[in-house]
């Protein structure tokens, strides 16, 4: 039990999460088989429990539901948790179907009453409870002077979801001896503290009379790897006043994104992202099978291929494919670096030898990237996004390519409908680019709707 807790569910948060989730699972067991006559049938009642409590852990595990390091939005959350509920539900009113003789019937309606409520409930009224609580969002302070250390203070006592890592001072600026974090370097070092981590924001902490050249190539930094900043909202401290409105600069700074805030289409984005990925698994899953055997039988190693690529602000995740090439296929790729057609960190054939036959088949549909939906449930990847890219090619990007990773990567985006391995890579990270600066939920739709015919025709797919 205590490792189911320590892989499943790390932290305070999460273990308390599943616990109150397998308790309204089982709660909701019991009332859905009682029987009107005899009341509460005890024994199959936990049988069907037991059940749905496997079922839920195997389904949480896949989907990461417990995972700290995964943030998600609320929507989302509550997106992911329905799914579960439903695909627990059916997984428990299965074996009264199949064998009714010997098999408890459960009454779903009941079942749904008691579980799918309690566990949103979790998520929404105690918000301590929730996963998400205890992923603290990483920032840096611009500065070592008085300014800087308040900041840090305000951080520290006003926002538990935040953690300071520590500050980069301005060039000549004396040192405040109370910051209570670690000096990284010098203002000069900003490009390689975002290049190395992945950094929610950064707070300028500077005097724009004093330290003005040097914000204004921090904030040309920030942009062009599209992390979130904060300047200071005034030069002046006052003893009376305060802002008409305190939401506005909430801790004496206006915060700036790269990325054009639209909260509602951001969160019906996560829910179409959660429903159009569980209802593709579920009417895919036949051919999941069909691919699955057929990769089996023809090849050594794994069915699925997982591969680190980098997410979201620089986060790493594994993406998921169904394998299409031999199972050495990574070691043997640097032996045909030589004969790499595609510009750019990107390793592209059009003949890759490390290939397999049914890998061939695959790729050449598409139907190798449709392990990514359980990617997209994770909330590790999104329908549509620029295309997760390698360790090894971020390392080679140039700083205004680095800012592709603001926004989550898809499976589908404008490079797959425009040529895939026919454009070179330049005109692949300003198609990126293009879609970051003018993104709407319209736009998805469209590119959605692109991807079929594309994928179809196998354009460009090597």
């Amino acid at each position: 039990m205590s490792h189911v807790f320590k892989d499943l569910a790390p932290g305070i948060a999460p273990k308390c999460n599943l616990l109150g989730d397998w308790a309204f699972l089982t709660l909701g067991a019991l009332l859905a088989t009682e029987d009107a006559n005899h009341g509460i049938r005890w024994g199959p009642g936990f049988a069907i429990a037991a059940l749905g409590v496997v079922v839920w852990t195997l389904g949480a595990r896949v989907v990461h539901q417990y995972d700290p390091e995964q943030r998600q939005e609320l929507l989302g959350e509550l997106g992911l948790t329905s799914v579960l509920v439903l695909v627990t539900a059916s997984a428990m009113v299965l074996p009264g179907l199949i064998v009714p003789s010997w098999a408890p019937q459960v009454t779903v309606p009941r079942l749904l009453a008691v579980l799918w409520p309690a566990a949103l409930w979790l998520r929404v009224l105690i918000p301590g409870v929730r996963a998400v609580a205890d992923v603290p969002k990483m920032v840096i302070i611009l500065g070592a002077s008085p300014l800087a250390r308040h900041t840090g203070t305000h951080i520290r006592r006003e926002n538990p979801d935040r953690q300071l890592l520590g500050y980069l001072r301005f060039e000549g600026e004396d040192i405040d001896p109370r910051l209570g974090a670690p000096v990284l370097g010098t203002a000069g070092d900003l490009e390689r503290e975002l290049a190395k981590r992945a950094l929610d924001e950064v707070y300028i902490a500077g005097h724009a009379v004093r330290q003005g050249p040097e914000m204004q190539e921090a904030v040309r930094v920030c942009e062009r790897f599209g992390t979130p900043f904060a300047l200071p909202a005034s030069e002046f401290r006052f003893q009376r006043a305060t802002p008409a409105d305190p939401k506005a600069i909430r801790d004496g700074y206006v915060h700036y994104v790269t990325v054009r805030r639209r909260p509602v289409q951001v969160a019906l984005k996560r829910l179409f992202d959660i429903v159009v990925s569980s209802v593709a698994i579920a009417v895919l899953s036949p051919l999941f099978l069909l691919v699955a055997l057929a990769i089996k039988l023809t090849s050594r190693g794994p069915v699925l291929f997982k591969q680190e690529r980098v997410g979201l602000h620089g986060g790493h995740f594994h993406m998921l494919k169904f394998r299409s090439m031999v199972a050495n296929a990574e070691e043997l790729r640097a032996s045909l670096e030589a004969r790499n057609e595609q510009t750019g960190p990107v390793f592209k054939m059009q003949r890759d030898p490390r290939i397999t036959a049914v890998g061939r088949l695959i790729r050449k549909v598409s139907v190798d990237e449709l392990p990514q939906f359980i990617n997209v449930l994770r909330g590790e990847m999104a329908i549509v996004g620029p295309r997760p890219p390698l360790p090894s090619e971020v390392a080679k990007y140039e700083p205004w390519q680095r800012r592709r990773l603001s926004v989550r990567p898809g499976i589908t985006c404008v490079w797959q409908v425009s040529g895939r391995s026919e454009i070179s890579f330049e005109e692949w990270m300003y198609l990126d680019m293009q879609y970051i600066d003018h993104w709407s939920l319209a736009k998805d739709v469209k590119l959605i709707l692109m991807t079929l015919p594309a994928v179809v025709s196998g354009r460009g797919a090597s």
